[in-house]
């Protein structure tokens, strides 16, 4: 039977938008993440959507305060987790924000990189097939199916609608 995680990942822009913030997870030895760079987010909890899940994942990671996201698209991975749980992602791009950045959180420290450079940076091997998704100027979401097996995507595919 099919129970995925239900989570959320963000990607905020910059006010010029050449520029996206990461966290480099680099805080915890014990992180399935370790030394990788990604987006904000986490696990939904009970009694929220995804869109809330996103705002107070952005507030607790960030420090600051999503004003407009757009929900640029789900990734189905199947297979993801440290013992291969099934994870379903809600993807966004922020694009106005306030409040004060933090510099690091638990997971990590925060900064911006260039949208055009972060392809250069580590981190899962799988993001590298849809960040340029998120980041495009295709109104339309998409939808992915990313299997992973020993922590390594082993096929990709998506729809838009």
């Amino acid at each position: 039977m099919y129970k995925p995680i239900i989570g959320t990942l963000g990607y905020i822009l910059s006010p010029d938008k050449k520029e996206t913030l990461l966290v480099h997870r680099n805080a915890r030895e014990d992180d399935q993440h370790l030394g990788k760079y990604n987006g904000l987010g986490g696990k939904m909890e009970a009694g929220e959507d995804v869109v809330s899940c996103m705002q107070r994942e952005i507030l607790e990671e960030s420090g600051l305060q999503c004003k407009t996201m757009t929900l640029r698209g789900t990734v189905n991975w199947t297979g993801f987790g440290p013992y291969g749980e099934d994870w379903l992602g809600f993807i966004f791009l922020i694009t106005s924000f306030t409040g004060d950045l933090k510099k690091k959180n638990n997971e990590g420290e925060l900064a911006w990189h260039l949208i055009d450079k972060i392809q250069e940076l580590p981190m899962w091997e799988g993001d590298r097939f849809f960040l340029p998704l998120v980041f495009d100027d295709d109104p339309r979401a998409f939808h992915g199916y990313m299997p992973y097996d020993n922590g390594r995507p082993i096929s990709w595919h998506f729809s838009r609608c």
